[in-house]
């Protein structure tokens, strides 16, 4: 059989590997490559997102190709103040719809001639007619979330009114466009088993696969001997559940494991932190901004903490702190996706009282905990590994291809 070829599709470049999205990108990128096809990589390299030449010269050498175009995708409050009275199509899809990247993307598919086509991003969806009408390529949709879930959460927890109708109205776009999107595909890919009900549930698409995000286990960071029994939490903090949650968990949550726990202490990181975190003055919490390191920032704390109450897709740090051992403590909607059980795998919190119990009971128990941890650990070693991940796709990839193939006889 001649070797496949697939071009993948990216809203930015995925890199650093130190946040969920770029991992669940890097890890099919590499599911490809390591199953002998031929990848070629274009990316948005982004305003928001964005790197230096000599950081993107040197990523993605070991694939076919790698490409980027820069896109210029900053917010405006008044471009979306315009979209919000004037159109109909939600602002972050308009964003990401530029022309120098339909250019590029045409002339790849006239130079590289893929078999397969993945999209990374709904939102890529706006380059759907420029594909159809340069290509015959298989066309896959990986769905990192279902968008108008997180907007509709947040529109029901905002007090702000101008904010709700905001949220309210961006999440009935986003759902128009989202639903719109998925049936133009060949292959629809959930991160998670409640997304693919959903998409089923709502519209009758051509197929559908769930494909968890998988982890290449052989390197994560081996299972430090120097633990402290402190907690952590690592994420983008220019995505608003990221960012909401810490901020309800240092005001409403701090205070209490504060008064209980004295000396019991809480690291956070993330990209695009916010000045009010770095400024803040909350005893026992250390912010430590952007790390160089997400494998050094966790490598000696125990307890990761994610306090999440609008989430999609699946909590990828989550997972790699089950890989190496460590004790989650989560929401409902952090734990979202994940095939583990409450008190087996993670402790579950709802309320302030939740995570203060869920905290002394890992320092007074701390033999338990650890059992808890490897518990974990086993789970994502059987369920999330990459390999057995990929393979299924391929699989599910080949079996359309070669349906193709026999509709020409």
């Amino acid at each position: 059989m001649a070797e496949r070829k697939i071009l993948i599709l990216t809203n930015r470049v995925p890199y650093p590997l130190n946040d969920g999205g770029n991992l669940a990108m890097n890890a099919m990128i590499e599911g490809y490559h390591m199953s002998g096809w031929k990848v070629y990589l274009l990316s948005m390299n982004t305003s928001r997102h964005p790197l230096p030449e000599e950081t993107l010269s040197g990523l993605y050498q070991h694939i076919h190709a790698f490409e980027w175009v820069a896109i210029n995708n900053d917010i405006s409050k008044l471009n979306v103040v315009k979209n919000y009275l004037f159109s109909k199509e939600a602002e972050h899809v308009a964003r990401f719809y530029q022309k120098p990247f339909e250019t590029r993307l045409i002339e790849v598919l006239h130079e590289f001639k893929p078999d397969v086509i993945q999209v990374e991003s709904i939102f890529l969806s706006t380059y759907l007619p420029a594909i159809n009408a340069n290509s015959e390529a298989v066309k896959v949709l990986r769905l990192h979330n279902i968008e108008y879930h997180i907007w509709h959460g947040l529109a029901n927890k905002s007090s702000n009114s101008i904010k709700k109708n905001y949220y309210r109205s961006l999440t009935e776009r986003l759902k128009k466009f989202e639903r719109e999107s998925w049936k133009k595909y060949d292959l629809v890919l959930t991160i998670t088993e409640k997304d693919a009900f959903h998409v089923r549930r709502l519209e009758k698409i051509h197929d559908l696969l769930v494909a968890p995000f998988s982890l290449e286990l052989s390197k994560l960071p081996v299972k430090s001997n120097h633990e402290r029994w402190v907690g952590y939490h690592i994420g983008a903090m220019d995505w608003i559940p990221n960012r909401d949650g810490i901020r309800w968990f240092i005001d409403e949550v701090w205070p209490k494991i504060h008064s209980a726990i004295p000396k019991f202490e809480f690291y956070f990181a993330g990209r695009k932190m916010p000045s009010e975190f770095q400024d803040m003055n909350a005893p026992g919490v250390f912010c430590m901004d952007e790390v160089d390191s997400a494998a050094d920032f966790i490598a000696d704390k125990k307890i990761l903490i994610v306090p999440i109450s609008s989430s999609g897709g699946i909590r990828i740090k989550i997972l790699e702190a089950m890989a190496v051992g460590k004790v989650v403590i989560t929401s409902p909607e952090g734990i979202k996706g994940i095939d583990a059980k409450v008190g087996d795998h993670y402790l579950l919190a709802r309320k302030p009282e939740d995570y203060v119990k869920a905290i002394k009971w890992c320092i007074m128990n701390k033999e338990k905990a650890e059992e808890m941890g490897e518990r974990a650990r086993e789970l994502v070693s059987v369920k999330y590994e990459y390999r057995n991940v990929t393979r299924n796709v391929i699989n599910e990839i080949e079996g359309i291809l070669k349906l193709r193939d026999s509709s020409l006889y």
